[in-house]
C-alpha cells in the first residue's frame, strides 16, 4: 500500500497542512513511527509525540492547536480516531485480499460457490453447502452439509461450521471458532447415568457479526441459537443451545451464557461473566467483568456487578465495606474486651 498525503486527505475529506506529495506506505503508532509511516493523534496525552515523531503524515483532530513546529504533514479531520480506523480497515482489506481455489481442497459437487470466492488449501465444503459472493474461506476450514456462508464473509483458518448452520453477510469468524457443535443436553436416568438428547436445531448468525478465536456457539436442541446483527463476540466465549444475543451487543472474553437465555440489544458484557440459563437480560444492560447473573434483569440500561450481581452502585458500596472489615473486626474485639472488663 502506497499513497500520497493528498490521496489520504481526499479519502478522509480532511484538510492538509504540509507537503501534499509526501508518500506513506505503512501505518504505525505515533510514538514508534518512522519515515514513510502514517500515524494518528486522538488522545491529548500523546500530543508531545507530534513534535518528535518521525512519521511522514499524522492525522489529527481538526480542533487541535499545534504549539511547536512539526516535521510531518498534518491532515485535520473531525475525528482522528474514526478516520484512522477507516484506514486500518482499508489496509486490512488489501492485505487479506485473496481469491481463487487452492489445492488440495474439497468442494462437494452439490455445493454452491459464488463469484470471487477464496477457498484455501485443505478446506472442506460439504454437500448442499453454499458460499456466497466475495467470501473468504481460509485453509483448514470446515463447512458442513447444507450450511450457508453469506456475502463478503471471512472464515479464518480452523473455523468449523457444522451442518445446517447459517452465517450471514459481512461476518468475520476468527481461527478455531466452532459454530453449531451440540448443545449440552443430557437426560438423567434412574441409575445415575445420562442419556444424550439429540440436538437437531442450528445456529443462525445474522449480518455484520464478528466472532473471536476459539469461541463456541452451540446448536439449538430444536429451532435456532440466534446471534443477531452487529453482535461482537471476543475470544474464548461459550454460548449454549437456544441462547439469543440481541443486536449490537458486545461480549468480552471467557464469558459463558447458558442455554435458552436471551440477551437484549446493545448490552455490554464484561469478561468472565457467568449467566444462568432460561432468563432474559434487558436491553442496554452493562455487566462488569467477573459478575454472576443468577436471575433475570428487567430494568433497561442499568449497570450490574458482583456475584451474584447487584446494581453497580450497591456493589461499589459493598466493596468499600469489605475493605473495612479488618478494621471493623478489630473494633468489635476491642468492644468485647471492654465489656468483659466491665463484667
Amino acid at each position: 500500500m502506497q499513497f500520497t498525503a493528498k490521496e489520504v486527505c481526499t479519502l478522509l475529506n480532511g484538510t492538509l497542512e504540509g507537503s501534499p506529495d509526501v508518500i506513506v506506505n505503512k501505518l504505525a503508532k505515533i510514538e514508534e513511527a518512522e519515515e514513510g509511516c502514517l500515524a494518528f493523534l486522538a488522545n491529548p496525552k500523546y500530543e508531545s509525540f507530534l513534535y518528535t515523531t518521525r512519521a511522514s503524515v499524522v492525522i489529527v483532530n481538526e480542533d487541535l492547536e499545534v504549539n511547536e513546529p512539526v516535521h510531518p504533514t498534518i491532515i485535520r479531520v473531525p475525528s482522528a480516531y474514526s478516520s484512522f480506523s477507516v484506514l486500518l480497515e482499508m489496509y486490512n482489506t488489501i492485505k487479506l485480499n485473496k481469491s481463487g481455489i487452492e489445492q488440495p481442497s474439497f468442494i462437494h459437487p452439490e455445493a454452491s460457490i459464488g463469484k470471487n470466492v477464496y477457498i484455501g488449501a485443505f478446506a472442506y465444503i460439504g454437500a448442499g453447502a453454499s458460499i456466497a459472493d466475495n467470501s473468504k474461506i481460509y485453509p483448514h476450514v470446515y463447512v458442513g452439509d447444507h450450511a450457508h456462508v453469506g456475502t463478503n464473509s471471512t472464515l479464518f483458518s480452523g473455523v468449523k461450521i457444522y451442518h445446517d448452520c447459517v452465517v450471514g453477510n459481512d461476518v468475520v469468524i476468527h481461527a478455531n471458532a466452532v459454530i453449531g457443535s451440540d448443545g449440552f443436553g443430557f437426560a438423567p436416568q434412574a441409575d445415575g447415568s445420562y442419556n444424550k438428547i439429540s440436538q437437531i436445531g442450528n445456529v443462525v448468525i445474522e449480518d455484520n457479526v464478528e466472532v473471536g478465536a476459539n469461541t463456541c456457539i452451540d446448536r439449538a436442541t430444536m429451532g435456532s441459537t440466534l446471534i443477531k446483527k452487529g453482535v461482537k463476540l471476543d475470544n474464548l466465549i461459550q454460548i449454549a443451545h437456544n441462547a439469543e444475543i440481541g443486536s449490537n451487543t458486545v461480549v468480552a472474553s471467557q464469558t459463558g451464557i447458558s442455554g435458552s437465555t436471551k440477551i437484549g440489544e446493545n448490552c455490554i458484557i464484561g469478561g468472565q461473566v457467568g449467566i444462568v440459563g432460561h432468563i432474559s437480560v434487558a436491553k442496554g444492560s452493562q455487566v462488569q467483568a467477573q459478575s454472576g447473573i443468577n436471575k433475570g434483569i428487567t430494568e433497561e440500561g442499568k449497570k450490574w456487578a458482583g456475584s451474584p450481581a447487584v446494581s453497580y452502585q450497591n456493589n461499589m458500596r459493598s466493596q468499600v465495606v469489605i475493605q473495612r472489615l479488618p478494621e471493623l473486626e478489630r473494633k468489635i474485639e476491642e468492644l468485647q474486651r471492654a465489656l468483659q472488663a466491665l463484667k
